[in-house]
């Protein structure tokens, strides 16, 4: 049986390209109770990672921790990793725009906590990205990636009193992060111990395609991607380079 790392399932797909000119959201109790009775030969899901979005959740409203808690706990699950609500506020935008970004990982991390204290969150971490596209980044490439790190440093300073750390999930299309080489970047220019990368495959098997990116490219354009020695070789360039922050 499967101990660690434990094995959650994720919220968000809920809410990621569902709304009213798309498929409809899924509610949250129906998310909760599909992880719960998943079952694969005898292994079960340990908990959820949970996006902190609207309409699953209202961060201003102080009883949603409860709420959540209590449906947790009434299936026998944990909760892991969040993901702060940041893209009403660019990391490299105007001052009111990078302070909204600070503020929505501080409610994320004080969200994150009140969830300890209820005793249903022992793990994970508070998910952010840069929320800027990339050709907005492109514009100035140095000074645009030495704002994101400025504004993930405020954010990882409100993260470290509220004991969590942050974790810039790697996707090409956040501008400083759309590059396996932008990420390893971004994050030196960071350097805050509680500040890392989290790993989502998919996005991070992008990185070895080049997509927005090209001069990064690790795999030909002409590679054969039924070739897994190609494929695990290229990984194994990504994961050597950003293993120190995942």
């Amino acid at each position: 049986m499967n101990n660690f790392p434990k094995l959650h399932n994720a919220t968000w797909p809920g809410l990621v390209g569902k709304g009213p000119d798309s498929e409809p959201v899924i509610p949250f109790d129906t998310l909760l109770s599909m992880t719960a009775a998943a079952e694969v030969n005898g292994v079960k899901f340990d908990g959820i990672d949970v996006g902190l979005l609207e309409p699953h959740f209202n961060l201003d409203d102080p009883d949603e921790p409860k709420k959540l808690a209590d449906k947790v706990a009434k299936h026998n699950l944990k909760v892991g990793s969040l993901v702060a609500p940041i893209w009403a506020g660019s990391a490299m935008g105007t001052a009111d725009q990078r302070k909204t970004f600070v503020e929505m990982v501080r409610k994320s991390c004080e969200f994150g906590q009140k969830l300890k204290e209820l005793g249903v969150r022992e793990y994970g971490i508070v998910r952010i990205d840069s929320a800027a596209g990339v050709s907005d980044w492109a514009k100035d490439p140095l000074g645009n990636s030495k704002l994101i790190a400025q504004t993930f440093q405020e954010a990882a300073d409100v993260a470290a009193g509220f004991g969590e750390r942050l974790a810039a999930e790697g996707e090409i299309c956040w501008g400083g992060m759309h590059s396996w080489k932008h990420m390893v970047e971004l994050l030196e220019m960071t350097d805050r111990k509680n500040v890392g990368f989290q790993a989502d495959m998919s996005h991070t098997f992008l990185y070895t395609m080049g997509y927005n990116a090209p001069e990064h490219r690790i795999l030909p354009a002409d590679a054969d991607l039924k070739d897994r020695e190609v494929i695990k070789a290229a990984l194994k360039t990504v994961t050597d380079a950003l293993r120190p922050w995942t």
